[in-house]
């Protein structure tokens, strides 16, 4: 008997201090929630592309747990932004776009997870973008809001198809071309399509998101126009198989932050986290037995290669790169493998091995450019610039080939290491190069680097050099390269390797500076 009036005692003191705790108590307010943000800007999104997510904090600034009548989209069920709310997908599971009671605990915070996906044609027609708007609202009488912006963009997709094979297993179509130059198409593993006769020339009236590689027919030419926007997916890029050929011409700019006239290939993340972020998609692999390739006022970033060129190293029509910016390659800026490059008013900066690597031999002839790089991702094994006559083959054996000529006139050779250049030559093949009028970055102090190819005296090989000397770029890390008039690179060039503007399009001065761009008062 005492021991169930010890139990009964027990349950209703219980029953008592439970009825007496109000941290469970949740009560109706409305009106009084704080937020991160009164706005959400959501970047810039490709039309039925999902964006990233993107977060709101809301705080209950109160002593007490209160409930959230009603969360919502202002444009309901037919708005394009899904809400995630605390782990919460909404009253219709999965929907985003109603919450019901909301509960918060007093002093406390909860996030809201923000994503879109917009097909502009629901919007708008003959409309190239478009920013579409929504809000959040909380409550019901009292309402309490925090807008939605996005800015919508149009674009040309270009991607592999999805094969269904007869087991029903699917998988993304392959490309098939002449690899090894014997006249037969081999099967590869690149995921990718071909382009069709009327995708060969890309404008300017939408962006193109290339997914995979697209690659150009045989004999064919893609065709660039000014001011056109090209973003790859990852490991994607632009293929030029055998007798294909690429025109990117662009035009100088009068604008220098929008680049109205320049050709841009970047990658496909829109968000301003991802402006400079290495390795984002492929290259630009300008295959061998492909010719005739032009870059003129275009700007390749965030690849894992800028341009790969391949071959053909007794073709001076091979590629000419002329104007144009590479930055932030997760590899090489320019990679020339028993190839013919000319390039003239280049900059190429921050790459995560050589910013231009003329490997395997072949020739090149490189004027008024500025090879530099000042990678602070990881540690990087090459220097800016490397030069060599051979490659190793799968057998780990390395293949001699001729570097038949490799001449840099009026150049910056410089960056965040020492020495920001090397000759890496073997016997069995020639290895012909020479420096005329440049600033290069070469001090070796431990006295690693040695042979008849380091004798900085012999000018037959170095002539008008400036050694070690700071050209004192304007803001490197932010691949700004501009020179100022006091820089030792300042009136340094020659004559005989002389262009007529520099990459602005401005005139050079006589005598011309080194490098890619006019020396400029960095004060004004």
């Amino acid at each position: 008997m005492k021991q169930s009036f010890f139990y009964l005692l027990t349950f209703c003191f219980l029953i008592f201090w439970s009825s007496c705790r109000n941290d469970f108590d949740f009560r109706v307010s409305e009106g009084s929630l704080r937020f991160s943000k009164d706005t959400v800007y959501l970047d810039t999104v490709f039309s039925n592309i999902g964006s990233s997510t993107y977060t709101l904090k809301v705080y209950n600034t109160s002593t007490a747990n209160i409930l959230i009548p009603k969360i919502k989209l202002q444009n309901g069920p037919n708005s394009n932004y899904r809400l995630n709310v605390d782990g919460m997908t909404g009253d219709v599971p999965l929907s985003g776009n109603e919450f019901t009671d909301v509960e918060l605990l007093a002093k406390d915070s909860m996030y809201i997870f923000i994503e879109t996906t917009i097909d502009i044609l629901d919007l708008v027609s003959n409309q190239t973008q478009f920013l579409y708007t929504d809000a959040i609202e909380f409550g019901q009488s009292d309402l309490q809001k925090v807008e939605l912006i996005t800015l919508v963009k149009d674009a040309v997709f270009i991607y592999p198809q999805q094969i269904t094979n007869s087991d029903g297993s699917t998988e993304i179509e392959t490309l098939s071309f002449d690899v090894d130059g014997d006249g037969t198409a081999e099967a590869t593993s690149l995921q990718g399509r071909f382009l069709e006769a009327a995708e060969l020339n890309f404008t300017n009236e939408k962006p193109y998101v290339i997914y995979g590689y697209a690659a150009v027919p045989e004999g064919e030419i893609l065709t660039i126009d000014p001011g056109a926007r090209l973003h790859f997916h990852a490991n994607s890029g632009l293929l030029l198989t055998n007798n294909a050929a690429i025109h990117a011409n662009g035009l100088p700019s009068t604008d220098s932050d929008l680049l109205e006239n320049e050709i841009i290939f970047e990658g496909d993340r829109l968000e301003p986290g991802f402006s400079e972020i290495p390795g984002q998609w492929g290259t630009l692999w300008l295959y061998n037995g492909s010719t005739d390739h032009q870059f003129n006022h275009c700007t390749i970033k965030n690849s894992t290669v800028g341009i790969i060129s391949d071959g053909n190293q007794n073709d001076p029509s091979k590629l000419l790169i002329t104007n144009t910016q590479i930055y932030n390659s997760s590899n090489f800026g320019v990679l020339g493998r028993a190839t013919n490059i000319k390039a003239e008013n280049l900059v190429v900066n921050k790459s995560g091995q050589s910013s231009f690597a003329a490997s395997f031999g072949g020739h090149y002839d490189i004027v008024h450019s500025t090879l530099a790089n000042y990678w602070t991702n990881s540690f990087r094994q090459f220097p800016a610039l490397l030069i060599n006559n051979f490659t190793i083959d799968e057998d780990q054996n390395a293949v001699p080939n001729d570097l038949n000529s490799a001449n840099f006139t009026n150049c910056i050779i410089y960056g965040n290491d020492n020495p920001e250049l090397l000759l890496d030559n073997i016997s069995g093949a020639e290895f012909n190069f020479k420096f005329k009028n440049c600033l290069l970055l070469f001090s070796d102090n431990n006295n690693v680097f040695s042979g008849p190819y380091y004798d900085f005296s012999n000018l037959s090989l170095y002539e008008d050099m400036r050694f070690n000397l700071a050209p004192e770029f304007l803001d490197p890390a932010q691949n700004l390269l501009q020179i100022p008039l006091n820089s030792p690179a300042a009136s340094a060039a020659s004559a005989a390797g002389n262009l007529n503007t520099d990459i602005t399009g401005a005139l050079r001065p006589v005598p011309a500076d080194l490098g890619a761009y006019n020396a400029i008062d960095f004060e004004n």
